[in-house]
């Protein structure tokens, strides 16, 4: 039978500013909390979606754990390398060289 409850909790809970959000519920609350600037923006509207989906139909909570994480990471930019990992055989000596 398909689970379709606020209190349905997160396999790891989220951590925010030293709060947990530990149900669906408490996640539902901290995004009407936030600023209506910030609540409006797409990755936020997307991650409600995502909630309300995983609520109403049941899906899976990882669902909509996704969906928020995204939303609170949306500023963050990975480092890229562009030269990557050195070959073995670039920092080897033959034994020709020597």
């Amino acid at each position: 039978m398909i689970e379709r409850d606020w209190g349905r909790p997160f396999e790891d809970p989220i951590e925010i500013d030293g709060r947990k959000l530990v149900t669906l519920r408490d996640v539902g609350e901290y995004v009407a909390a936030l600023p209506k600037r910030e609540h409006d923006q797409r990755e936020w509207r997307a991650a409600m979606e995502a909630l309300l989906l995983v609520v109403n139909l049941g899906g899976p909570t990882m669902f909509a754990r996704i969906g928020i994480m995204r939303a609170l990471n949306r500023h963050h930019v990975p480092a890229f390398n562009p030269k990557g990992k050195e070959p073995h055989w670039g920092r080897r000596k033959l034994k020709r060289d020597q």
